[in-house]
Parts: C-alpha cells; structure tokens; sequence
C-alpha cells in the first residue's frame, strides 16, 4: 500500500474559468460556420465559405450573449434549399407550410401578450443558430408561452395553419434539432421553469420542461438529494430537452438512461392535445407506456411540458481519481477491474487519449498536466460515490494497488478535496470547449463494443494522416465514443473523407451512429446504418400518426424524403 500511496500527487487548483456551455453567454462569444453550398430560390448556388473566429479576439469585442458575431449574413428567408456539413445533408424546405403573416402575429399576441412574441432581429440571431455555429436557421418569430394551455393552444393554432414549429429549450444540442432549418416558428420553453412538487420520502421531483439542470440540481442539492443527470451543459440546457432527446451525461454508468428515471410526463401534441401522463409512481403497468415515445424523439412527436422523474439520494462519500494507462488494452482490463472490485459504489468511468489531453493543455488557460514530467497515451477519471468515506477510501486503495501491481496503471493522482476533484473533472468536461478554440471540428457521438471502441479512431488517423487531428474521449464504462476530427478550418475535402466511412464503420460493427446526441438535422438521412427499413418506416408511421402534417420539427430525426407530399 505504502508504495502506491508514494505515486499520489495532489492537484493543485487553478483560478476558475469558463466551462463550455455551462456559462449561458459563453457560447455566442465563439462563432463557426460550416463549409458547404448555400441555396437560394431562383438564383445559382453559391459557395459558402467557413468562418472561424479568432476566440480570444471575439471573446473581448462582443459582450453581449445575443450580439452578431459578424458572420456572413444570409438571406435565408428566401431560402428553399439548404445544405448543412454534411455532403448528403440537402433538404427542400416543405411547400405545404405557410409563412407568417400578420393575423397571425395578431393571434399570438393576443393569446401570449406582447412579451411572449419575440421578433427583435438580434435575439432571434441568437436562437436560430446553434452552440456550435454550425446549423443556423432563418425564423422570424419565437413564441414564449408560460403554461401546457399555451403552448396547446399555440400547436393546435399552428395546425390549423400549416406552421411548422421548433420546440427550443437551452439550445445546447450538437446535431441542430434545435435550430430551424427554414423558417419555423420557434416555440422556446424557457418561460416554464417552475419547480411544481418534490417529494423526500420517494425523491420524486415534478418540474416544468424550461428548468435549467444545474437550477434543479443546486435545488436538490438543498434537499440532500441529486439529479440522475449530469451534463457540461448543465448551466444552459433544460430539462425537457435533456428528457426530448434523452441525453446520456457523465454518470450514466450509475444510474442508467432517463428511459429508467422518466417516471411521467405531460406532452403536447401537434393539433393541441395535452396528454397527462405526469405520474409519480414506480410501479404502473396499466397498458402501453406511452411515455416512452417521446423520450428521446427531440420534439418531433409532441413538446414536453412536463417531467416527473426519480432522484437519489445525496451520498456523503465521493472520491475522484486521474489515472494514466500505456496502452487502450489496459484501459479496458481497468474498466473490468473497477466493476469488480468498486460495485456498487463505482459512478463514472471516463477516457481520453493523448491527443485530447494535449489540445486541454493548449487551449484551456489555467489547466495543468496531472502527470508534469510525461505525456500518457491514455487517461481514465473514476469517480466512486458511497455512504461510508472509510469504506469507500479502502475499497478505492485496494483496487488503485491491485490495478499498479498489475500493470494497468502507470501514474495516477486522487483528489483529496472538492477543489481537486473539479481540476480532474474539468479536464474530462473541457475538451469540447479546447475543439472549438483549435478551430473546425467535426463531431461523432458513437456507441461501440468498448473493445472495438479504439480501433475505429486509429483506423481513421491512418485515414485522415496529418490532414487532421483525431482526438477521442468518452464514457467509456457505457460503450459511448466521442469521436472528434479537429482541423484549423472546415475542409469539404477532409469531411469527405470522414463520411460515410464512420458511418459505415459503426454500422458493419454493430453500433449506433448516435449514442446520446440524437439524430437531429445532421443525422436524420443516417439512421438507416443503425436502424433497419422496417423499424423506420414504423417510426415513420408512428410520426404520421401524432403529427399528420408533419408540423413538429420537421427535417429532423427520420429522413424528410418520408413525408414528402405527391
């Protein structure tokens, strides 16, 4: 014990900066564009070429989160034709669906009041374009309703007129669903952020869709209890849409997906029919669960207004490690020895290779290397969260000497105290934030077999060579690779030659193509790798059926080319 004990190094804090999107202004300092074609009605297609800011420069000029960043307008309401990243990604806007006009404007105005209808130029810049300045929408309107009535009377209206709508909450999301592709209404669930009931005896929280995660865990936390859900995104996205597009997060591997802690829900559907499905009980098996459908579908069946959802309690033992492993081989026996020989206290397991590493290290300020005298090939976080710090400590020693003594680790430090157990978090949660100061980023959230996991990422720096970087990291204890090809702009060249050739790699090894993201605009031509034509098509049908005019999000999540009108 004694001669593990000598390899701790304690990590000093460094002063606090910013986390991705965990700050809500933050992410309008950083503007991208994709490359690509930009279509417009009754002209030529013109060349769209990339943005890519200079962050520290934007960062100081524009102070104000909804402020334009400069970028090439686009004339988008004239847009029937958009192409976004992706090579394949060329929809039609539908021309079944109307436009605004000012009856309708009347109409909101009169059932939301002047503040629930937003048409200033700047804040609508801000929601039609999402985090990553990647997908930019061209709506003219957001609605702010306050109440499920609003909001029903809202879609039932919009039905009615052929509208189509975009549920919005924090708008966090990585694959554009939700942004507009065109012009659609905007429906922003921000207003709905009441706390409705919490119970401490079944920890069973009851809350409006617009709550902020981190405003319902600071809440929890008062109450000694915590959320199932952990995300970077926690200080800007909402609960209804981490519920919408069933996000996954950092301790997944604990307490399972919201499919499991989703007790209830109330939803709206598109011609106005609240469904009340908001029950808090463990135990119902009273017919088809139909919650279910929307959990996960990003607003394209019906918008969640409410969610009733299970919390565990607030444990009073957590211990943090860095650990640091030669080789992928090493970070998969760790991984099997940590469910062995942790259990049940074991609540995130988390990886990142040396690419990763070295991008945090030059483009965070402030981030120091755990391991100063050497880079590692590889580095896994384990988090345990218990009720006994003694117990809890002497499992973790045991499994930390085992793991040394079997050469599975190299070097690895133990926070011993809250400060330094966010420096070792802060570098897992920041590299999403280091892409986008190092320039273009191309994006892939993958579920694989965890043993397959690592062969896809070297096989594509074979493929890429030194036209790009290839950095991984993920939730390696839940199979989810996030695989992220860093370039200095966006290359229609480089992309070229990352798609399909990911999509088919997933796919042949029996994968899927969206482990917690969703499918959203980027996506939604793909799923046929993941998904079979039958189960597609039955979506298909289940969409016709809750949304028979397709007016909920529209292009997003099933191919368009489904619910095209002869």
């Amino acid at each position: 014990m004694e001669d593990w004990k000598v390899t701790y190094r304690l990590l000093t804090h460094c002063k606090h900066f910013f986390h991705r999107r965990s700050t809500p202004i933050f992410h309008y300092s950083i503007p991208f564009c994709t490359s690509g074609c930009r279509y417009h009605f009754n002209q030529s297609p013109e060349l769209e070429k990339p943005y890519i800011g200079n962050y520290q420069q934007e960062f100081q000029t524009f102070k104000h989160p909804l402020v334009s960043l400069g970028m090439n307008q686009w004339n988008i309401c004239r847009s029937q034709y958009r192409c976004f990243a992706s090579q394949a990604t060329i929809i039609q806007r539908r021309p079944d669906f109307s436009t605004i006009s000012s009856e309708d404007l009347s109409y909101f105005k009169n059932l939301l009041g002047e503040r629930g209808v937003v048409q200033d130029a700047e804040t609508l810049d801000a929601v039609n374009t999402d985090w990553m300045r990647k997908y930019k929408g061209s709506s003219k309107l957001m609605l702010q309703p306050r109440t499920a009535e609003e909001v029903s009377q809202v879609l039932k209206y919009c039905n009615s007129r052929g509208l189509a709508v975009v549920p919005q909450g924090g708008n966090t999301g990585l694959v554009g669903g939700s942004v507009p592709a065109f012009d659609e209404v905007i429906v922003s669930m921000s207003h709905m952020n009441k706390i409705i009931s919490f119970d401490k005896v079944s920890g069973i929280l009851v809350c409006e869709a617009g709550c902020i995660l981190e405003n319902l865990i600071a809440f929890l936390d008062n109450q000694g209890f915590v959320m199932p859900l952990d995300l970077g995104a926690k200080g800007s996205c909402q609960i209804g849409g981490n519920v919408s597009t069933n996000a996954g997060g950092l301790r997944l591997l604990r307490y399972g997906s919201l499919h499991g802690s989703v007790l209830g829900l109330e939803v709206v559907l598109a011609n106005g029919t609240v469904l009340d499905m908001l029950g808090t009980l463990r135990k119902d098996n009273t017919g088809y669960d139909l919650k279910h459908l929307f959990i996960g579908s990003e607003g394209s069946l019906g918008i969640v207004t409410k969610v009733s959802i299970l919390t565990p309690p607030k444990l009073s033992s957590v211990n943090v490690c860095f650990l640091a492993c030669k080789d992928y081989a090493s970070c998969l026996k760790l991984l099997l020895e940590a469910k062995w020989k942790l259990g049940e206290i074991l609540s995130a397991f988390e990886f990142l290779d040396h690419d990763a590493m070295d991008l945090v290290l030059k483009h965070l300020e402030g981030v120091r290397n755990p391991f100063p005298s050497s880079m590692q090939n590889f580095y896994v976080l384990i988090e345990t969260t218990g009720s006994s710090e003694s117990y809890d400590r002497e499992k973790l020693d045991a499994f930390l000497l085992h793991s040394m003594e079997n050469d599975l680790i190299s070097d690895g430090v133990v926070a011993q105290d809250i400060t330094q157990a966010s420096s070792c978090w802060h570098i897992r949660e920041g590299i999403p934030e280091a892409l986008m100061k190092a320039g273009g980023v191309y994006k892939y959230d993958l579920s694989i077999p965890v043993e397959k996991m690592y062969d896809l990422v070297e096989e594509m720096r074979v493929r890429l060579d030194a036209s790009a970087k290839v950095v991984a990291y993920g939730h390696l204890g839940d199979g989810n690779l996030h695989l992220n090809i860093s370039t200095p702009q966006y290359d229609d060249n480089i992309l070229s030659e990352i798609e399909p050739f990911v999509y088919e790699w997933t796919s042949k090894h029996k994968g899927s193509i969206s482990a917690e993201h969703g499918l959203g605009l980027m996506k939604a031509n793909k799923i046929h790798y993941t998904k079979s034509t039958e189960t597609v098509q039955l979506m298909a049908t289940i969409k016709k059926l809750l949304d028979p005019n397709g007016i909920l999000n529209p292009y997003k999540v099933l191919p368009p080319s489904l619910f095209t009108k002869s």
